[in-house]
């Protein structure tokens, strides 16, 4: 080899490694601010069902029963529970059942019906749209229909029924939606379980503004979209 391009060709491979590793420490450097970067990224919003801070144990239960027992309609017939089998669903008394959807005041809603009916009149509607637009990617609509301690118990126990239905019904023809039948849970309590107290004064009523009572409430049913996760 020329003598002097010995020296040039020792400092090359001198500097090589010097090179080299300045390049590796470099691209290490940029995979950790990447992946520092795509750790810190807000994450997509995906559109499922997500636990608020109402999702207790004791409700996911009864969802789970209710979903199973009540709901997930078949074949287009309407199914769900009647106040005997209301009460073994929730395995708790009337009130505590009640208690368990008092954290959902803001998203739910009741809706009044007028004496010894079933019919949805035009407030009645524009609340069940109100509270049907609201889902937020939540999977499930409970419809809990009850009516007041007026006439028979057996006659309470049908007029709820009906009134369920007639909810379920109206989102049948209003939305056309084939999920409908596999998200929503249907329970006719009539008077013989889970009477709703003053509190629900508090939710969304389509009742007279300002004229609240146990007896109006209780001709009712409440419903909302439920965000837990199974």
């Amino acid at each position: 080899m020329n003598k002097l391009l010995l020296p040039a060709v020792l400092v090359i491979g001198c500097l090589a490694p010097t090179v080299l590793a300045v390049s590796w420490v470099h691209a290490a450097g940029t995979r950790l601010s990447v992946n520092a970067a795509a750790a810190t990224a807000p994450k997509v919003a995906i559109a499922a069902a997500a636990d608020e801070s109402y999702c207790t144990p004791q409700l996911k239960v009864i969802l789970r029963r209710v979903l199973k027992s009540c709901g997930l309609l078949q074949s287009g017939e309407v199914r769900g529970c009647q106040p005997t089998d209301a009460k073994q669903v929730a395995t708790l008394a009337g009130g505590d059942f009640n208690a368990l959807f008092m954290p959902m005041a803001k998203r739910a809603g009741v809706v009044e019906y007028e004496r010894d009916s079933a019919a949805l009149d035009p407030n009645d509607q524009a609340l069940v749209d109100k509270i049907f637009a609201d889902q937020q990617g939540a999977s499930y609509f409970f419809v809990v229909a009850r009516a007041s301690p007026d006439g028979s118990v057996e006659h309470n126990r049908e007029l709820s029924k009906q009134r369920a239905e007639a909810l379920m019904q109206y989102l049948r023809d209003k939305y056309k939606d084939p999920e409908l039948d596999h998200e929503v849970g249907l329970l006719w309590l009539g008077e013989e379980f889970a009477q709703l107290d003053q509190r629900f004064c508090e939710w969304q009523r389509s009742g007279t503004p300002g004229a609240c009572s146990t007896e109006n409430l209780n001709r009712s049913a409440f419903i909302s979209w439920i965000d837990c996760q199974l």
